[in-house]
Parts: C-alpha cells; sequence; structure tokens
C-alpha cells in the first residue's frame, strides 16, 4: 500500500508547479505498485479534488486546474495496453459523455479500460439521439456513459427508453459526480450498474464479462 497522503501532497505540488516530469514521474512510481484503476482511485483523483477545492477557495488559479488536468489526461493515455490483451473477447462495448463538454471522466475510465485489456469504441461526446443510434448501428452490448451535469444525467432515461423501444437491451454503465451526489439516481434512469469511482467501473464490465463468458 502506498502511502497516499504523501503521495499525492507531492503529485499535487508538482501538478499546480506544471511540472510534468515530475508528476510524470511519482505516477509512475505509483503505476508500478498496482494497476491503473487503484492509480486513479489513490492518485489522479484525489489530486485533482484538492486542486479542484484550492480553485474553490481562491488559491489556485482556473490556469493551473486546466493545465493540472491536462497532464493528467497526457500521463493516462501513454500507459500502454497489456501486450496479450486479458479481456479482449468481450462483447462489443463503448465509452461516451453525454452532452458534456468536460471529458475527464471519460479519459480515466478509457485509459483504466485500455490498460486492463479492453477493446471498445469511444464515441466522444455525443448529443442523446446520437449514442441511441451508434448503439444501434454498432450492436453494442456494454455501454459506458459518462455525465457532469444533472441535466445529462436525467437524460440516460430517455436513452433507455429509446433503446428500449428498438429492441436493443446493453447493459448500461454510468458515472459521474451527479451519480456520486446521490447514490440511488443510477436506477432512476434505468441504468444496470454504476462506478463512484474507476475501480468500480471496471468491476462492474469484468463481472458482466466473466458472467457473458460463462452462459
Amino acid at each position: 500500500m502506498i502511502s497516499e497522503y504523501r503521495e499525492v501532497s507531492k503529485f499535487v505540488d508538482k501538478l499546480v508547479r506544471i511540472d510534468r516530469l515530475g508528476a510524470e514521474q511519482i505516477f509512475n512510481a505509483v503505476q508500478e505498485q498496482g494497476t491503473m484503476p487503484q492509480t486513479v482511485d489513490q492518485l489522479i483523483l484525489p489530486a485533482l479534488d484538492i486542486i479542484g477545492k484550492g480553485w474553490e477557495e481562491g488559491t489556485i488559479a482556473l490556469a493551473q486546474v486546466y493545465m493540472s488536468s491536462r497532464i493528467c489526461e497526457e500521463l493516462m493515455s501513454h500507459v500502454p495496453p497489456p501486450a496479450l490483451p486479458e479481456h479482449s473477447r468481450h462483447p462489443p462495448m463503448a465509452i461516451a459523455t453525454l452532452e458534456d463538454y468536460h471529458l475527464l471522466g471519460k479519459i480515466i475510465i478509457s485509459s483504466c479500460l485500455r490498460a486492463g485489456g479492453y477493446v471498445f469504441q469511444d464515441y466522444g461526446r455525443v448529443t442523446l439521439e446520437e449514442l441511441v443510434r451508434a448503439i444501434i448501428d454498432d450492436n453494442i452490448e456494454i455501454v459506458l456513459i459518462s455525465a457532469l451535469m444533472l441535466r445529462s444525467a436525467l437524460q440516460i432515461k430517455e436513452v433507455r427508453r429509446l433503446l428500449d423501444q428498438a429492441a436493443c437491451f446493453p447493459l448500461i454503465v454510468v458515472g459521474g459526480a451527479p451519480f456520486r451526489f446521490d447514490p440511488l439516481l443510477w436506477q432512476e434512469v434505468g441504468a444496470d450498474a454504476m462506478g463512484a469511482n474507476a475501480t468500480e467501473a471496471v468491476a462492474a464490465i469484468s463481472s458482466y464479462v466473466q458472467r457473458e463468458s460463462i452462459t
């Protein structure tokens, strides 16, 4: 187990100083001790949370918040997938951000999935109609939807309704701030599972894939 507070504090310092090399060294050291989801949950998310609170309190500039997020995105995107993907044989999967311009949540989960050997389509930022059409056209069986705003999260209920109407029944896994604030929201919008963090999201996918491989 890493000394979480010490590593996070050092990582925050490197990020707000826009010291990419220093942040990368800490990231790599933590990554070597665990999996990508563990690194995200123990290092990336706590650091960004501290930086976000610093901005709210006026101790950290908005530019520092933005650059910190970009550095984290770059670090996660450079982690290569396994040489022999453990989960390469799984139902068609996709990930998307529903009508939000903030893509960090999707980037985090995408990085974790790739590091675990999953293969998936990245729809990027999509509207409700675009997402439904893509899922149907691509015969997607597992879809991860990231929503930052409550308005976007509530639209997932309509996504489910339109998919049911088209006799398309993918596993829907949701994540994002609205679902962390309201632990029951994922059920209200008709999702099958919710990932409060990277570990939970990947675990939900892994559990489904394992069940499908048995049946």
